[in-house]
């Protein structure tokens, strides 16, 4: 399974320190930051079981940064 979210993460040391403390909390979680995409995209990948949305909105949340799910969009 993969999220996508929508963040407001735009310092790459900053995505360098979430994407570490991250893969040490959210165990069997692969986690990437793509700040060129104009909604600095968070994406969390996990093959071994459902991706906690609400737990990765509130990390983030707790160490000053915003995100939100970014649903398919299909035209």
């Amino acid at each position: 399974m993969i999220e996508v979210f929508k963040t407001n993460v735009r310092n790459y040391q900053h995505a360098l320190m979430l994407t570490e403390q991250m893969t040490k909390i959210f165990a069997g979680y692969e986690v990437n930051f793509d700040l060129q995409d104009c909604d600095k995209i968070l994406r969390v990948k996990c093959i071994s079981r459902t991706i906690q949305t609400s737990s990765i909105i509130e990390f983030l949340r707790d160490h000053g940064f915003y995100a939100e799910v970014l649903e398919d969009s299909y035209s």
